[in-house]
């Protein structure tokens, strides 16, 4: 949620402050601000809206120093406006903090300091900090800072500039991601490495409580106020991958990428000859790997769908029990942790705080812990016993679809493993690795469909429900496809296992509510034609995603749109992509913003 840029060096910082927010609207894009410190003065413009509104703004108000904090936010405490929006101020102007997170106890300390005749200009719970800062500065920003952080409660990601102090940032995190950008002479604080990617390629990812004072070089302190080190290390993406390219949307060039995603994910950790997979993030619990009796996977929207698919694929492989929950609620109950469970923690951004608040949870429990994440030095990475990057390169549209096939592409990965640990023959490990690595080509050639699929969408566009079906494998992919339509075309879906469909969803259909069916020719083909059956003697309409040639699909489906052929095990990794592709479409064709859906950010980094 929400984006922060920072900036202190020989340049002016407003423009770089611009590039870096234009990186990071994908977290929040309802208001944005700046803050630029010169000659002992703190100037501030704000714009409610997209950046394109701030944009405007420093047209009429430019503002000139080489020291500043920027915004651009996703509204939790007050609605989107420009006294609500970021940097906000202390009364006397001195100090201004940009801030990701909640403030859990902000009412209390709002209360008090109004008490002490501290007025307040905005409903957001980030107010009390720069006024916190202002109460407790006596000649050092960095302690100031720090006295103002030991009263606050909840998740934060800030940075503060001070009119006092020139040239100096203090930044500070916990629970919400701050990373350090080290160029030549100059520095950088962001919540994203994306911000910064186009100045500098040397980064510190800063750990939960701590705090960096910039001034000309930078120190980083732990709670304590003692001195800590943390690694320096580079960006592992380029800058062009944060651009949309000849693209119109960030989303659609996600969509195109899956096939060389899929490629990244595999590379090096493919053993044909084998029949197996090698993966060195987990070559510290191998033997570990072997004694395993139960699996809990946790992870929130398309990665919880994700780990859906790697149920189906690790217990039948591998023979292990798994669960699939949903970290927000496994959080808050009394899991049972076994000594022979290991628990898989799924995030795209490795900093969904629902996530690692599990990851804790597991680990408080004594359980092994290992991370699915895709950005490195994440914390959901670092905090975890050991894992496997997705290597999909950075996800910028909201509505995450490269992530979900290089997920899925992962645990099949983990189920070869340990599937051939177990009783799986090195036979059938060898022809689940020839099908992989037929995956992404396959991909490809789904993706020369998207013009007849946007023809398709163009007859769906207007209606207002959907239901998607799937069975087995394609239950979760059902879910995926019902989600990335809601997310994007705010149209009502839902995704059902198709048998449940007569236990009340059936109930809705009708002419007006269009029925997509996945449907490859795997065991369940024929259970998944009865469903059809159903849904037409009702008057439905159905759009089928299948690799069947089986003339009876004719006669039922009002629109067909095939794949490839794959075994069943890895059919989610095509019959997700036209499910991608048809949300887009019908999302563009409807005038929404596909990239930046409302009420939608892109990392969940609060509750």
């Amino acid at each position: 949620m929400c984006g922060i840029v920072a900036y202190t060096g020989k340049q002016q910082a407003a423009p770089i402050m611009m590039d870096g927010l234009r990186k990071l609207e994908y977290r929040g894009y309802d208001s944005a601000g700046l803050c630029v410190q010169e000659n002992q003065h703190l100037d501030t413009v704000r714009a409610k809206g997209k950046l394109v509104e701030l944009d405007t703004a420093l047209q009429i108000h430019p503002l000139k120093g080489s020291t500043g904090i920027g915004h651009t936010r996703w509204a939790t405490h007050g609605a989107p406006s420009v006294e609500n929006a970021h940097p906000h101020a202390s009364m006397d102007g001195k100090f201004a903090v940009v801030h990701n997170g909640i403030i859990e106890n902000y009412a209390l300390i709002k209360e008090k300091l109004k008490q002490e005749g501290v007025t307040f200009q905005s409903e957001t719970d980030t107010e009390v900090i720069a006024h916190l800062v202002a109460k407790f500065y006596q000649g050092s920003l960095a302690q100031a800072v720090a006295d103002a952080l030991a009263h606050l409660e909840g998740a934060f990601g800030i940075v503060v500039v001070s009119a006092l102090e020139p040239g100096v940032l203090i930044g500070a995190r916990r629970g919400s991601p701050l990373v350090l950008g080290i160029g030549e002479d100059e520095f950088f604080l962001a919540s994203d490495a994306a911000a910064i990617v186009d100045h500098t390629q040397k980064v510190v990812y800063l750990n939960d409580n701590d705090m960096v004072e910039v001034n000309g070089t930078y120190r980083i302190t732990n709670q304590a106020r003692a001195e800590v080190r943390r690694e320096v290390q580079n960006i592992d993406f380029r800058a062009d991958q944060v651009a949309k390219g000849n693209f119109p949307h960030f989303m659609l060039k996600e969509i195109f990428e899956q096939p060389e995603t899929v490629v990244n994910s595999l590379r090096g950790r493919l053993l044909p000859d084998l029949g197996t997979a090698k993966l060195q993030g987990l070559n510290l619990v191998q033997q570990e790997l072997r004694g395993i009796e139960r699996i809990i996977i946790v992870a929130c929207g398309t990665s919880f769908y994700a780990g859906k698919v790697g149920e189906y694929i690790i217990e039948e492989l591998a023979g292990i029990p798994v669960e699939v929950e949903y970290a927000s609620e496994f959080r808050y109950r009394n899991p049972i942790i076994g000594p022979k469970t290991i628990v898989f923690a799924i995030s795209q951004s490795g900093e969904t705080a629902d996530t690692l608040a599990a990851v804790r949870e597991a680990k408080q429990k004594g359980a092994t812990v290992l991370g699915i994440c895709n950005v490195v030095g994440s914390t959901i990475a670092r905090e975890t016993d050991g894992g496997v990057y997705l290597h999909a390169g950075p996800e910028i549209g909201v509505a995450s679809t490269k992530a979900f096939t290089s997920q899925v592409t992962v645990l099949t990965l983990i189920a070869l493993l340990l599937g051939r640990m177990r009783h799986v023959s090195p036979e059938e490990g060898r022809r689940i690795c020839e099908a992989l690595r037929d995956i992404p080509s396959q991909i490809g050639e789904i993706l020369k469909q998207n013009d007849a699929i946007r023809i398709i969408a163009e007859e769906y566009k207007n209606n207002r429900n959907f239901l998607y079906l799937g069975r087995g494998y394609n239950y979760p992919v059902a879910l995926e496809g019902a989600l990335k339509l809601k997310e994007i075309s705010y149209l009502h879906a839902e995704g059902y296992p198709a048998a449940e469909m007569k236990h009340g969803p059936i109930a809705l259909i009708d002419a007006d509510m269009p029925t997509v069916v996945i449907c490859p020719t795997d065991d369940l083909f024929d259970k998944m034609l009865s469903n059809m059956q159903e849904v037409k003697a009702r008057g439905g309409r159905i759009l089928a995603v299948t690799d069947a040639d089986d003339g009876r699909l004719a006669g039922l489906a009002n629109h067909i749109i095939r794949i490839p052929k794959t075994c069943h095990k890895l059919s989610p990794l095509l019959t997700v992509v036209p499910l991608q592709l048809l949300a887009y479409h019908i999302a563009v064709l409807r005038g929404c913003d596909v990239d930046t859906p409302r009420n939608l950010a892109k990392s969940v980094t609060v509750e």
